[in-house]
Formats: structure tokens, sequence, C-alpha cells
């Protein structure tokens, strides 16, 4: 198991792994922020990290008022 700096690469991680393994299928809407924030007890400011690392694994997109959303193949 991994040793973690951040809670952000903790949190983005297990959502990795749930894209990965299909919990989270292409088109699937991710948690919101909000829900990241209640689920893990963290700030936006930690929820928003984890969108923008998974965003920059290349694994989701945001739609603008919406969502995030894990990437078509």
């Amino acid at each position: 198991m991994p040793i973690y700096s951040s809670m952000y690469e903790r949190i983005a991680d297990e959502l990795t792994e749930q894209i990965r393994s299909g919990e989270f299928p292409p088109g699937g809407k991710l948690p919101s922020r909000a829900e990241l924030c209640a689920e893990y007890e963290v700030s936006d400011f930690v929820a928003d990290r984890v969108f923008l690392t998974l965003r920059m694994r290349g694994l989701t997109e945001t739609v603008p008022g919406r969502g995030v959303y894990v990437r078509q193949a």
C-alpha cells in the first residue's frame, strides 16, 4: 500500500482504481465536489485537486454546470 503525502493523491488514486475497474464506466458521472467533501471530510480545495489530478491523468472531463465525467475511450 502506497504512502501518501497528501489526501488528494489518496482520493485520486482510489477514484482512478474505481474508474479502471468499471465502477465508474466511460460516460459515468463522478461524485460532485460536495459529495467528495462529505465522504472524505476534506475541503473544496482538496476536492478540486482530486478532479484536476484525474483530468491530468486523462481519465475525466468536466462539463461546466453539469459535473465531472469519465472520458469516453
